[in-house]
């Protein structure tokens, strides 16, 4: 089985465009299959009357991740061996990120916006549907309307949209439900920074992608949130996943190679004794 990280850059680029090259390079790097970006616009993003009372966030215009890069990430992930993803959060986000990714990314707060998830399943790209706060009946529905809009390819991330999640509330036995109500693989977005919650995911629960947002250096503008990892926090996650399924074998119970040598130092089954009498014959010390 081969798990899917996705690296979630979410606004930590700081809308520096060298600091985003940053971000794709680390993570292949740390050995991420794909990197994901987003695509909002604020004013496009929050209902007027929000943006009217709050400055908090009318000034989270300064995250917006600039168009013109688009080319540019797609063409770097591209040149490291990754695939390129993003999240749209207006209609025509879709149509702007459609000469560039790889796969679409609909995020949890989303999931009821019948449109916006015909409009991606027409694409004919994957599509990966984040399901945080959504209920199992919410979800069938979303993944129909993708699949009755032509979307072949849909992954579902079991996720907690709490930030961080607290492990007790991460419910990884969700994976399950969605796989067999939905069938289709689903995986993990993590927002709970926490290695034993990912390892669980896949090892137990079967998760066929991981999401994690990711920060370089603590300076993004969302790493203060307490759900982003640093590079050298999770490349160790990532590798001990790795090394997991690599230890599956192939499940015929012969001897290993490294092992071969002590057949021969077993107790012989005439007196009990170390090595075996035909060894003992030809040992020299």
């Amino acid at each position: 089985m081969r798990v899917a990280f996705v690296a979630e850059v979410s606004s930590n680029h700081n809308r520096n465009l060298e600091r985003c090259f940053s971000f794709i390079d680390k993570a292949a790097g740390i050995g991420c299959d794909a990197v994901k970006f987003q695509l909002f616009k604020v004013r496009e993003l929050f209902a007027p009357e929000i943006l009217a009372k709050s400055e908090s966030h009318r000034r989270r215009e300064a995250w917006e991740l600039p168009i013109e890069f688009l080319p540019k990430l797609s063409a770097r992930c591209h040149e490291a061996g990754l695939q390129f993803s993003c999240t749209p959060f207006y209609i025509q986000a879709v149509e702007e990120l459609l000469p560039h990714v790889d796969f679409y990314k609909i995020a949890s707060y989303e999931l009821l916006w019948d449109r916006l998830l015909v409009v991606c399943a027409e694409t004919g790209k994957p599509v990966v549907l984040s399901t945080g706060m959504a209920t199992l009946e919410e979800v069938q529905k979303a993944v129909s309307i993708l699949r009755n809009a032509g979307c072949a390819d849909i992954t579902l991330l079991h996720c907690i949209s709490g930030y961080p999640t607290p492990h007790e509330e991460c419910n990884l036995a969700a994976i399950e439900t969605l796989r067999h109500s939905c069938d289709c693989p689903v995986g993990w977005s993590d927002h709970s920074a926490n290695s034993a919650v990912i390892l669980r995911a896949v090892h137990r629960w079967g998760a066929s992608m991981i999401e994690f947002h990711l920060d370089l250096d603590g300076s993004g503008e969302e790493f203060s949130t307490g759900h982003c990892w640093l590079p050298e926090q999770i490349k160790p996650v990532i590798d001990t996943v790795r090394i997991g399924f690599k230890a599956d074998g192939n499940g015929v119970k012969i001897p290993a190679p490294s092992e071969i040598h002590d057949r021969d130092w077993r107790a012989d089954p005439v007196d009990g004794l170390r090595p075996l009498i035909k060894t003992r014959i030809l040992w020299e010390p």
